[in-house]
Parts: C-alpha cells; sequence; structure tokens
C-alpha cells in the first residue's frame, strides 16, 4: 500500500487516476481549489473502495501556493505511514480572459504559469523531502498542445512542464525517484473544454487520431497507473502520449 497525492484531483482526470489507485488498495490525498468537487469525489470513491485500508482524503487549497502545504502535510500525517509514494501534478487547464491590452496578456501569461507548471513546482519542492527514497514517483501532465502549439500561453506553459519533467528526472535519478511526463490529447468527459466544444470541433479532434475516437480519463490513469508502479521502475525522464496517435511521440 502507498500514499498518493494528486493535485485538481476532484474532477475529470485526476478524478480517475484517485480511481484507479484506490481500488488498487492505495491512500489517496486529492486536493484542489473546490471544496464541493472534492468532497463529492472523495465521498463516492471511499464507498466504492476495495480495502479497508485505502481511503481517500481532500485537501482543499491552490497548489500554486505554498501555505496549502501545511494542509498537506497535516493529511499526510493522518495517514499510517507520512511519506509519500506518488506525487501526480494534474492541476491547471485554460486560464480565461481578454487580452486587448499588453497588461492583459501579461496577466493571462503569470496565471497560466502560475495554475500549470508552479502548481507542479510547489508540491515537488514542498513534499520533496517526504518523497520515498527508492522508489519515489512523480508524474507530471503535461498537453498535446505543447507540441503542436495552438494554445498560446498555454502551449508555452505546457512545454514547460515537458522541460522541467527532464530537469527533475537528472536531478532526482541517483535518488532512486523517477520522473515523466504523460501527455493526453482530447480527452472527453472532462471540464477543460467547458462550453468551447461543438459538434464540429469535436469531429475534427476526433478525426486527427488514428484509432478513430476520443480519449478518456480512464485512458491516462492506467498510463499515470504503470508509470508509477514498481514495473516501470526503469522508465524516467519520458514523454508519454495518450491521444490516439494524434501527435507523434518524440
Amino acid at each position: 500500500m502507498r500514499n498518493v497525492v494528486i493535485s485538481g484531483g476532484g474532477t475529470g482526470i485526476g478524478c480517475a487516476v484517485a480511481r484507479r489507485f484506490v481500488e488498487s488498495g492505495h491512500r489517496v490525498i486529492i486536493m484542489g481549489r473546490r471544496a464541493a468537487a472534492l468532497e463529492h469525489t472523495a465521498e463516492e470513491l471511499n464507498r466504492t473502495r476495495r480495502s479497508d485500508d485505502a481511503r481517500v482524503v481532500p485537501v482543499v487549497g491552490d497548489a500554486s501556493d505554498p501555505m496549502v502545504l501545511d494542509r498537506l502535510t497535516s493529511a499526510l500525517d493522518s495517514l499510517a505511514e507520512s511519506g509519500v509514494d506518488v506525487l501526480v501534478n494534474n492541476a491547471g487547464g485554460v486560464v480565461p480572459g481578454p487580452d486587448s491590452s499588453v497588461d492583459e496578456v501579461v496577466t493571462n501569461w503569470i496565471e497560466t504559469f502560475r495554475s500549470n507548471v508552479l502548481t507542479g513546482v510547489v508540491l515537488v519542492e514542498g513534499l520533496g523531502p517526504r518523497m520515498r527514497r527508492p522508489g519515489g514517483r512523480i508524474l507530471n501532465l503535461s498537453s498535446i498542445a505543447a507540441f503542436r502549439g495552438g494554445g498560446g500561453a498555454y502551449s508555452a506553459a505546457k512545454s514547460a512542464v515537458v522541460g522541467w519533467t527532464f530537469d527533475l528526472a537528472a536531478r532526482l535519478g541517483t535518488e532512486g525517484i523517477t520522473v515523466n511526463v504523460v501527455v493526453p490529447g482530447y480527452i472527453e468527459d472532462t471540464e477543460f473544454f467547458g462550453d468551447r466544444m461543438t459538434p464540429e470541433r469535436r469531429a475534427r479532434l476526433i478525426g486527427q487520431t488514428l484509432d478513430g475516437k476520443a480519449g478518456r480519463p480512464e485512458d491516462v490513469a492506467a498510463a499515470v497507473f504503470f508509470l508509477a508502479s514498481t514495473e516501470a521502475a526503469h522508465i524516467t525522464g519520458q514523454v508519454v502520449h495518450v491521444n490516439g496517435g494524434a501527435v507523434f511521440g518524440r
């Protein structure tokens, strides 16, 4: 049994990752900014857990704010063991906003990097001393937008996540901690697109895949779960695409 920390764990991909781990008998801490979503997910997953020892603990807070670390460490201390075996940096997304002036563009870029990059940096640096050595796993979530562009500040931020992953892998490799990045393509059943998805856009995105179908949160969760496993102990510093072949790995 391992301790797993997942940012952005209340909905979508984060929720699917949490479900995969708790159903496999692990202790999971999910964190995010929306208390209602976290509580709902925790209650649902705790009802369906298959082991008395496995459980889901919600922690409300902004992962880009170092103040959240106190709540996370308190949650870890409440578990049977207080170390972190797996850290999944999933928090992030597109930051909407006007961009009619330079000041607005700068604000949008700062907030986009805060939401998609600093969220992971804060957790890695803050929880680093608690990571299991050897055997710790860090999984960062990027996006297909990092490789094909089209997302402005979001594409740039998700590209930064990839470069940061390589840096972490080199830094932590001798300590027995692996660091990899998972790159989802179009994933249905998430809140990512909000009201920006149309039938035409959906058809275009699916048409870009080689298998002719949309991805699901469970597809990403399966990749994360494998990379966090003992079987993946010799895999680090790698980019794993989960996009149906819409963008070839490189």
